[in-house]
């Protein structure tokens, strides 16, 4: 039987409404970034006189300038090699443990996930005060080994642990979900043929949980990236900053040039975003799932 007219109606209104809200969300998350980088590519003199979001002439060598006089080139690298090795070392422990606590008989292991479940409502701000003693007590603050890089590795190592600290609980949390949800009998089959445990871990179950790890790298890639106070505190050193850090000194040092600000500000972006788009499907896939569980 047709539906009557007033029903067909109504659901078109209610798509209408929807998706007009949808765009309105979107367009407010977007025309930020967008009006970021048109400023970027305009000069002192036009950056607030022209309103326009596509600039009259690019003005490309505002990047060069931020990415070389603004130091932004070490601050990058700096960033990137603090958020792949933090994000590589969260998605080792984190897999290993969750397989632990999901797949292996053992006493006392949902007391052990219960801790880590504890500790995401202590945020890393909260230990501010007993983390630098420790570090301080264990050198890595002030070491003085006689080799400059010897000491630069140890200040880095001292800023990198406490982050892969704090990506532990979630990164647990969320594999752990997963390998509940791993068919037993594909693990059956693998011991039968000979398969150890870290066999089974490594062939079967991370392949099967790349939806959460797509997740789990996600996440704290934008918590390192983005890492701007654990950085203050611990690293005094210029040539250590991450990006971040860097770009509040860069501020305040190029506080009136807005293009160049807002170029050191993309730099700051992209590769977030870029993450992103190559990881949506996975991103996308493991939410979907944990929503249908």
């Amino acid at each position: 039987m047709e539906k009557p007219v007033y029903y067909k109606t109504k659901k078109a209104l209610a798509n209408i409404l929807t998706h007009s809200f949808l765009l309105i969300v979107a367009a407010a998350c977007v025309l930020p970034l967008l009006w970021m980088v048109s400023s970027s590519l305009k000069t002192q003199a036009t950056v607030f006189s022209d309103m326009s979001l596509i600039p009259k002439v690019f003005h490309w060598e505002n990047y060069y300038v931020a990415w070389t006089k603004g130091g932004f080139d070490k601050y990058f690298f700096n960033s990137l090699s603090y958020t792949v090795v933090v994000v590589v070392g969260i998605v080792f422990i984190t897999s290993l443990a969750a397989y632990g606590i999901s797949r292996l008989k053992m006493p006392g292991k949902n007391i052990i996930f219960f801790l880590f479940l504890a500790a995401m409502m202590i945020p890393i701000p909260g230990g501010f005060i007993a983390l630098y003693a420790l570090l301080n007590k264990l050198g890595f603050l002030n070491p003085n080994t006689g080799y400059a890089f010897l000491d630069d590795l140890i200040r880095r190592l001292g800023y990198i642990l406490p982050l892969v600290n704090q990506g532990l609980a979630l990164g647990i949390y969320l594999l752990k979900i997963s390998f509940d949800n791993m068919p037993s009998d594909l693990e059956d089959s693998a011991s039968i043929d000979g398969c150890s445990k870290l066999g089974i871990y490594w062939h079967i179950a991370l392949p099967l949980a790349k939806p959460a790890i797509a997740i789990v790298i996600i996440f704290n890639a934008l918590n390192v990236w983005n890492e701007y106070i654990l950085a203050m505190l611990i690293l005094q050193d210029k040539s250590l900053m991450p990006l971040q850090r860097g770009l509040m000194v860069f501020q305040g040092a190029h506080i009136t040039q807005y293009p160049l600000l807002m170029s050191g500000i993309t730099i700051a972006t992209i590769p977030i975003i870029l993450v992103y788009v190559f990881m949506q499907r996975q991103i996308i896939s493991g939410i979907t799932a944990g929503m249908a569980r």
